[in-house]
């Protein structure tokens, strides 16, 4: 009984341990203000055809299962379609620490898996990629209404009765940059406009936040040899004949059918990635200060 105690208070010790050292890093290297706000997600096809827009599919379930996990909610703010599937579909999520939970899954997945099309039992090889960006406030943000041109247009796809009797749709464009958002998926016209919006904001929001961190992006590379959040790398590969999913950041690989089953399974590697991002803060932090 007293070696049960004891291992419980070792084990209590431990986690305030580990406590303590993320609290004295936080204050050594503080977070990204924006870790704890609102995201949007955007999982776009990539190469492998019929089976890359299946692959889009795989991920939105995936991130709808673990957003559930966390505690999060997530919703369909955008979404477009082809003959084999989505195209590209956008998430809205809310909830606390939403950005600073999924920031790490920017970049490219790429899956290999024998089509149920495929006769010959051969492996093939298909990609996605995401793009996690906070989620602005809208009250905040400086764009002006004469730089945002609106139009609609008659719905097409999925999506119930109303689609394709109104010009429910809605496209935004931002006319400084020509950065364009469609939205088709609400209800109505006006739920599509503020559902566009959020992207909107986010996506201009993004690329003034990239081009503000371009600074840190040069000491990181400097001091630990990459680039955080480089949107064109092969984060991750969804290995299904071995069972495996393996994250190429952290070098560590998780069973792939906790993955889409329950969403659970996303959880160690977003934690390996969290771990390794509080100690190079740490680093560029101590270098800052040197």
């Amino acid at each position: 009984e007293m070696r049960a105690e004891a291992e419980a208070e070792q084990e209590r010790c431990k986690e305030e341990i580990t406590a303590a050292q993320r609290q004295a890093v936080d204050l050594l290297a503080p977070r990204d203000p924006a870790d704890s706000g609102p995201a949007v997600l955007e999982i776009r096809a990539g190469t492998g055809g019929k089976e890359a827009a299946l692959f889009a599919g795989d991920l939105l379930s995936l991130y709808t299962k673990f957003c559930e996990v966390r505690g999060l909610s997530a919703e369909v703010l955008a979404a477009s379609f082809n003959d084999d599937g989505y195209r590209d579909v956008t998430l809205g999520v809310t909830g606390d620490g939403a950005y600073g939970t999924l920031k790490f899954e920017s970049g490219v997945h790429r899956v290999q898996r024998v089509p149920e099309t495929e006769t010959q039992g051969r492996v093939h090889t298909s990609t996605a990629s995401v793009v996690v960006m906070p989620q602005p406030d809208q009250e905040t943000m400086e764009v002006l209404d004469r730089d945002i041109k609106v139009e609609t247009f008659r719905a097409g796809g999925p999506g119930g009765q109303h689609v394709n009797k109104t010009d429910s749709a809605v496209r935004l464009t931002y006319i400084p940059t020509g950065v364009t958002v469609s939205s088709q998926n609400q209800r109505s016209q006006q739920q599509n406009k503020a559902a566009a919006m959020k992207v909107l904001l986010a996506r201009i929001a993004d690329a003034q936040r990239q081009q503000q961190e371009q600074a840190t992006s040069e000491a990181r590379r400097r001091l630990i040899g990459e680039t955080p959040g480089a949107r064109s790398d092969r984060i991750r590969t969804y290995n299904f004949p071995q069972g495996r999913v393996t994250d190429h950041r952290v070098k560590i690989s998780v069973p792939l059918a906790p993955m889409f089953e329950g969403g659970e399974g996303l959880e160690p590697i977003i934690e390996a990635l969290q771990t390794k991002d509080r100690a190079d803060r740490v680093l560029i932090a101590g270098d800052d200060a040197s």
